[in-house]
């Protein structure tokens, strides 16, 4: 079951060792559906995280890196353990094969399925949002929030009396960011921003918000600003392959 945290926050789906079209093709456009996703590479690693976050999705590439008898005793492991038995398995596969698909529905009953990943991508990318939509992995989050606090490449640029001021940004969605200044530019709520230009690491993009309004942070004042219905599509898709990266490589952190 769900814990009240993760029917808000949603559930983190593991791709544990994704073949080179899984990871390039399925993986960022599950991202893109404001999934959080997350590539791994040390099924031990991963075992050990999985019980720090026992709601999870794990989708296994069975026809990679390990062989068939080690993967069916990571996946019996991860199965028959009290603090990971909540775990939602699924299996992908580049074959058919009757005698795995027996072996991983009927004996070991895993609940997100059998999935041919040689099925062409916009059938393989359906099947695997339809497991999670049924899952509830985004719970009632409909966006993913990167938290860029400390990051000294995220930086935001707003127009301000004819120049620009520089912020950092403390975090972002494809639906706005909060971020603060140096000084403060006295931004009036509900204004209209023209020519916001967003610095996410080597990334720039430019975009159009409003001012929802401030909050102080101690001694700081953020500032929460919402893209306008403006926002060109590809920024979008440019935030959220940022935010996958940010999100995986805190991530790789707790693998180590």
């Amino acid at each position: 079951m769900a814990d009240g945290n993760t029917a808000f926050t949603g559930r983190k789906i593991f791709f544990i060792h994704p073949s080179a079209f899984t990871q390039n093709e399925i993986i960022s456009e599950l991202a893109q559906q404001e999934h959080e996703v997350y590539i791994v590479k040390d099924e031990d690693k991963l075992k050990r995280v999985l019980k720090k976050y026992p709601d999870s999705f794990v989708f296994a590439s069975i026809d990679e890196t390990l062989s068939s008898a080690k993967w069916e005793a990571w996946i019996r492991s991860v199965m028959g353990d009290e603090a990971t038995k909540e775990v939602k398995i699924g299996v992908l596969s580049n074959t058919s094969n009757e005698e795995s698909r027996k072996l991983y529905l009927n004996t070991l009953n895993v609940e997100c399925g059998f999935i041919p990943v040689k099925l062409e991508k916009p059938r393989v990318i359906k099947t695997l949002s339809d497991i999670l939509i049924a899952g509830d992995a985004r719970g009632r989050r409909k966006y993913i929030r990167a938290d860029t606090r400390g990051e000294t490449m995220t930086t935001i640029n707003v127009p301000n009396n004819g120049a620009f001021v520089t912020g950092e940004i403390r975090d972002i969605s494809v639906v706005g960011l909060s971020c603060v200044f140096a000084q403060d530019p006295e931004l009036e709520k509900n204004s209209l921003l023209h020519d916001i230009q967003i610095k996410l690491q080597s990334t720039l993009l430019k975009a159009e918000g409003i001012v929802f309004g401030s909050r102080m942070d101690e001694t700081d004042k953020v500032y929460v600003l919402v893209f306008s219905q403006k926002i060109d599509p590809a920024v979008k898709t440019k935030i959220r392959t940022y935010i996958q990266k940010n999100l995986q490589s805190k991530m790789d952190a707790e693998l180590k």
